[in-house]
């Protein structure tokens, strides 16, 4: 009982710390190299980005914005999404628009997860008359996300920002986060290609904002590359964002006839998210040429299925 209490007192006060945006003791323990054990329980989400082709119509049949969340539930038995604005761009004001969604997708059982957000500016941009535009710009899409229930907008942080250099982007951040605290609405950062795929300056910007509801999305697959090969180690790189991580995206770009993804290990990325103690949505967002965007989905869906309560083995 003794032992008990203390690994309860302990989950309280890593919970109070994460409550208060603070970093977790144990967060030091995390690794790319994670120990054998089960990996846990989570949620599964589709994101919108693995239809963008039938989202865009450029083969087959087009799927309109409103029915994705249909789409999600009775061709892939997922619950959840996680919409892209570029698909309903210029909705982010129009409310019969997104009271429609919702109904959609409350008429159908399925939360909706987030909104990921392009195109809105340049957060990290040199001029403060231009970053301070980027925030204003984003602001609807917070407004947008509460309207549809989500818990979050991801944002895209710029590329003028470097580990020892956040004040500007970090300045811009924060007020976003501000206004999004205002509505309940956390702002996350995916590794999402430039300074936020490098593990280095998108914790140190984590750091400057130091806000709660400012968080990281590790995404499995948005890191350098060298041709197929990551310039660097990338379960190291989802450890160390998983303290922050809000909201998890499961990249995947092809499989093999074991079912499992050729180029991540989906089994050691998900005791890693594990171990960070994540029990939210994983968002499947598959990016593969190969296979069909349906196959994708299915084949994605398939091995995250198989994952959860198993048993990780490290190679």
């Amino acid at each position: 009982m003794h032992h008990r209490r203390d690994f309860v007192k302990g989950a309280l006060a890593g919970s109070a710390a994460l409550a208060l945006g603070a970093r977790p003791t144990w967060a030091d323990d995390l690794s790319g190299k994670p120990k054998a054990g089960k990996i846990g329980d989570f949620k599964i989400s589709l994101a919108q980005w693995s239809l963008h082709n039938a989202l865009f119509g450029r083969k087959g049949d087009k799927i309109d914005n409103l029915d994705f969340p249909k789409v999600a539930k009775e061709q892939y038995g997922i619950d959840a999404v996680e919409f892209v604005n570029q698909f309903f761009k210029d909705k982010a004001k129009d409310a019969s628009y997104l009271r429609e969604l919702k109904k959609r997708a409350d008429d159908v059982g399925v939360t909706c997860v987030l909104i990921m957000i392009d195109g809105e500016g340049d957060m990290s941009a040199k001029d403060a008359a231009e970053r301070s535009k980027a925030v204003e710009n984003h602001k609807k899409w917070v407004d947008a996300a509460a309207a549809l229930g989500c818990h979050a907008i991801r944002i895209n942080t710029g590329g003028n920002y470097s580990p020892t250099n956040t004040t500007t982007v970090a300045d811009a951040c924060r007020q976003l986060t501000e206004y999004g605290e205002s509505m309940k609405i956390s702002i996350i950062c995916e590794n999402h290609g430039g300074p936020s795929s490098d593990p280095d300056s998108l914790i140190a910007l984590m750091k400057a904002v130091g806000k709660d509801r400012f968080g990281t999305l590790p995404d499995f697959g948005n890191f350098p590359r060298s041709g197929e090969a990551y310039t660097i180690d990338i379960y190291e790189a989802i450890a160390r964002m998983m303290p922050y991580a809000k909201g998890v995206s499961a990249k995947s770009y092809d499989f093999g006839p074991d079912g499992k993804e050729t180029r991540l290990d989906f089994a050691r990325i998900m005791k890693i998210v594990t171990d960070a103690g994540y029990k939210g949505y994983v968002g499947i967002e598959y990016e593969g040429g190969r296979l069909s965007e349906p196959e994708g989905i299915r084949a994605t869906k398939k091995l995250l299925d198989s994952l959860r309560g198993a048993m990780y083995t490290p190679a």
